[in-house]
């Protein structure tokens, strides 16, 4: 099942917004104070490539608070709410609210990156 909607997912747009978090991180990764920035939009780039299956654990501590502060200031704030309003407009249909769960969790990681681990989930 998890196949299935990861494939829905890359055809519906996941292609697409994986695409811009990797030219994002490619640009980041430019300058050298801003590669720890542009590896994040590679983890980023991952989940929003295929979300099902996948789950983020926040790991940070002290110097993950403050990378966060800094990424919420430039830039994160509006890439964590442009995926909460679209994960808000798809869970409106009862097919979509698998698909706005995913961007509830894109939301949550675009929003405080630093520290945050992408594992895939376990299924017993």
């Amino acid at each position: 099942m998890r196949i299935l909607l990861n494939l829905l997912w890359i055809i519906c747009g996941g292609l697409l917004s994986a695409l811009g978090w990797w030219i994002t991180g490619l640009l980041w990764c430019i300058t050298i104070i801003g590669i720890p920035v542009g590896l994040q939009c590679f983890k980023l780039a991952s989940v929003s490539l295929n979300p099902f299956g996948k789950e983020v654990i926040n790991r940070g501590g002290a110097g993950s608070l403050l990378l966060n502060i800094l990424w919420i200031i430039f830039g994160g704030l509006g890439l964590a709410i442009s995926n909460a309003l679209l994960g808000l407009l798809l869970c409106v249909t009862i097919i979509g609210i698998p698909f706005g769960l995913q961007f509830f969790k894109i939301a949550r990681v675009a929003l405080t990156p630093f520290g945050a681990e992408v594992e895939r989930e376990h299924v017993f």
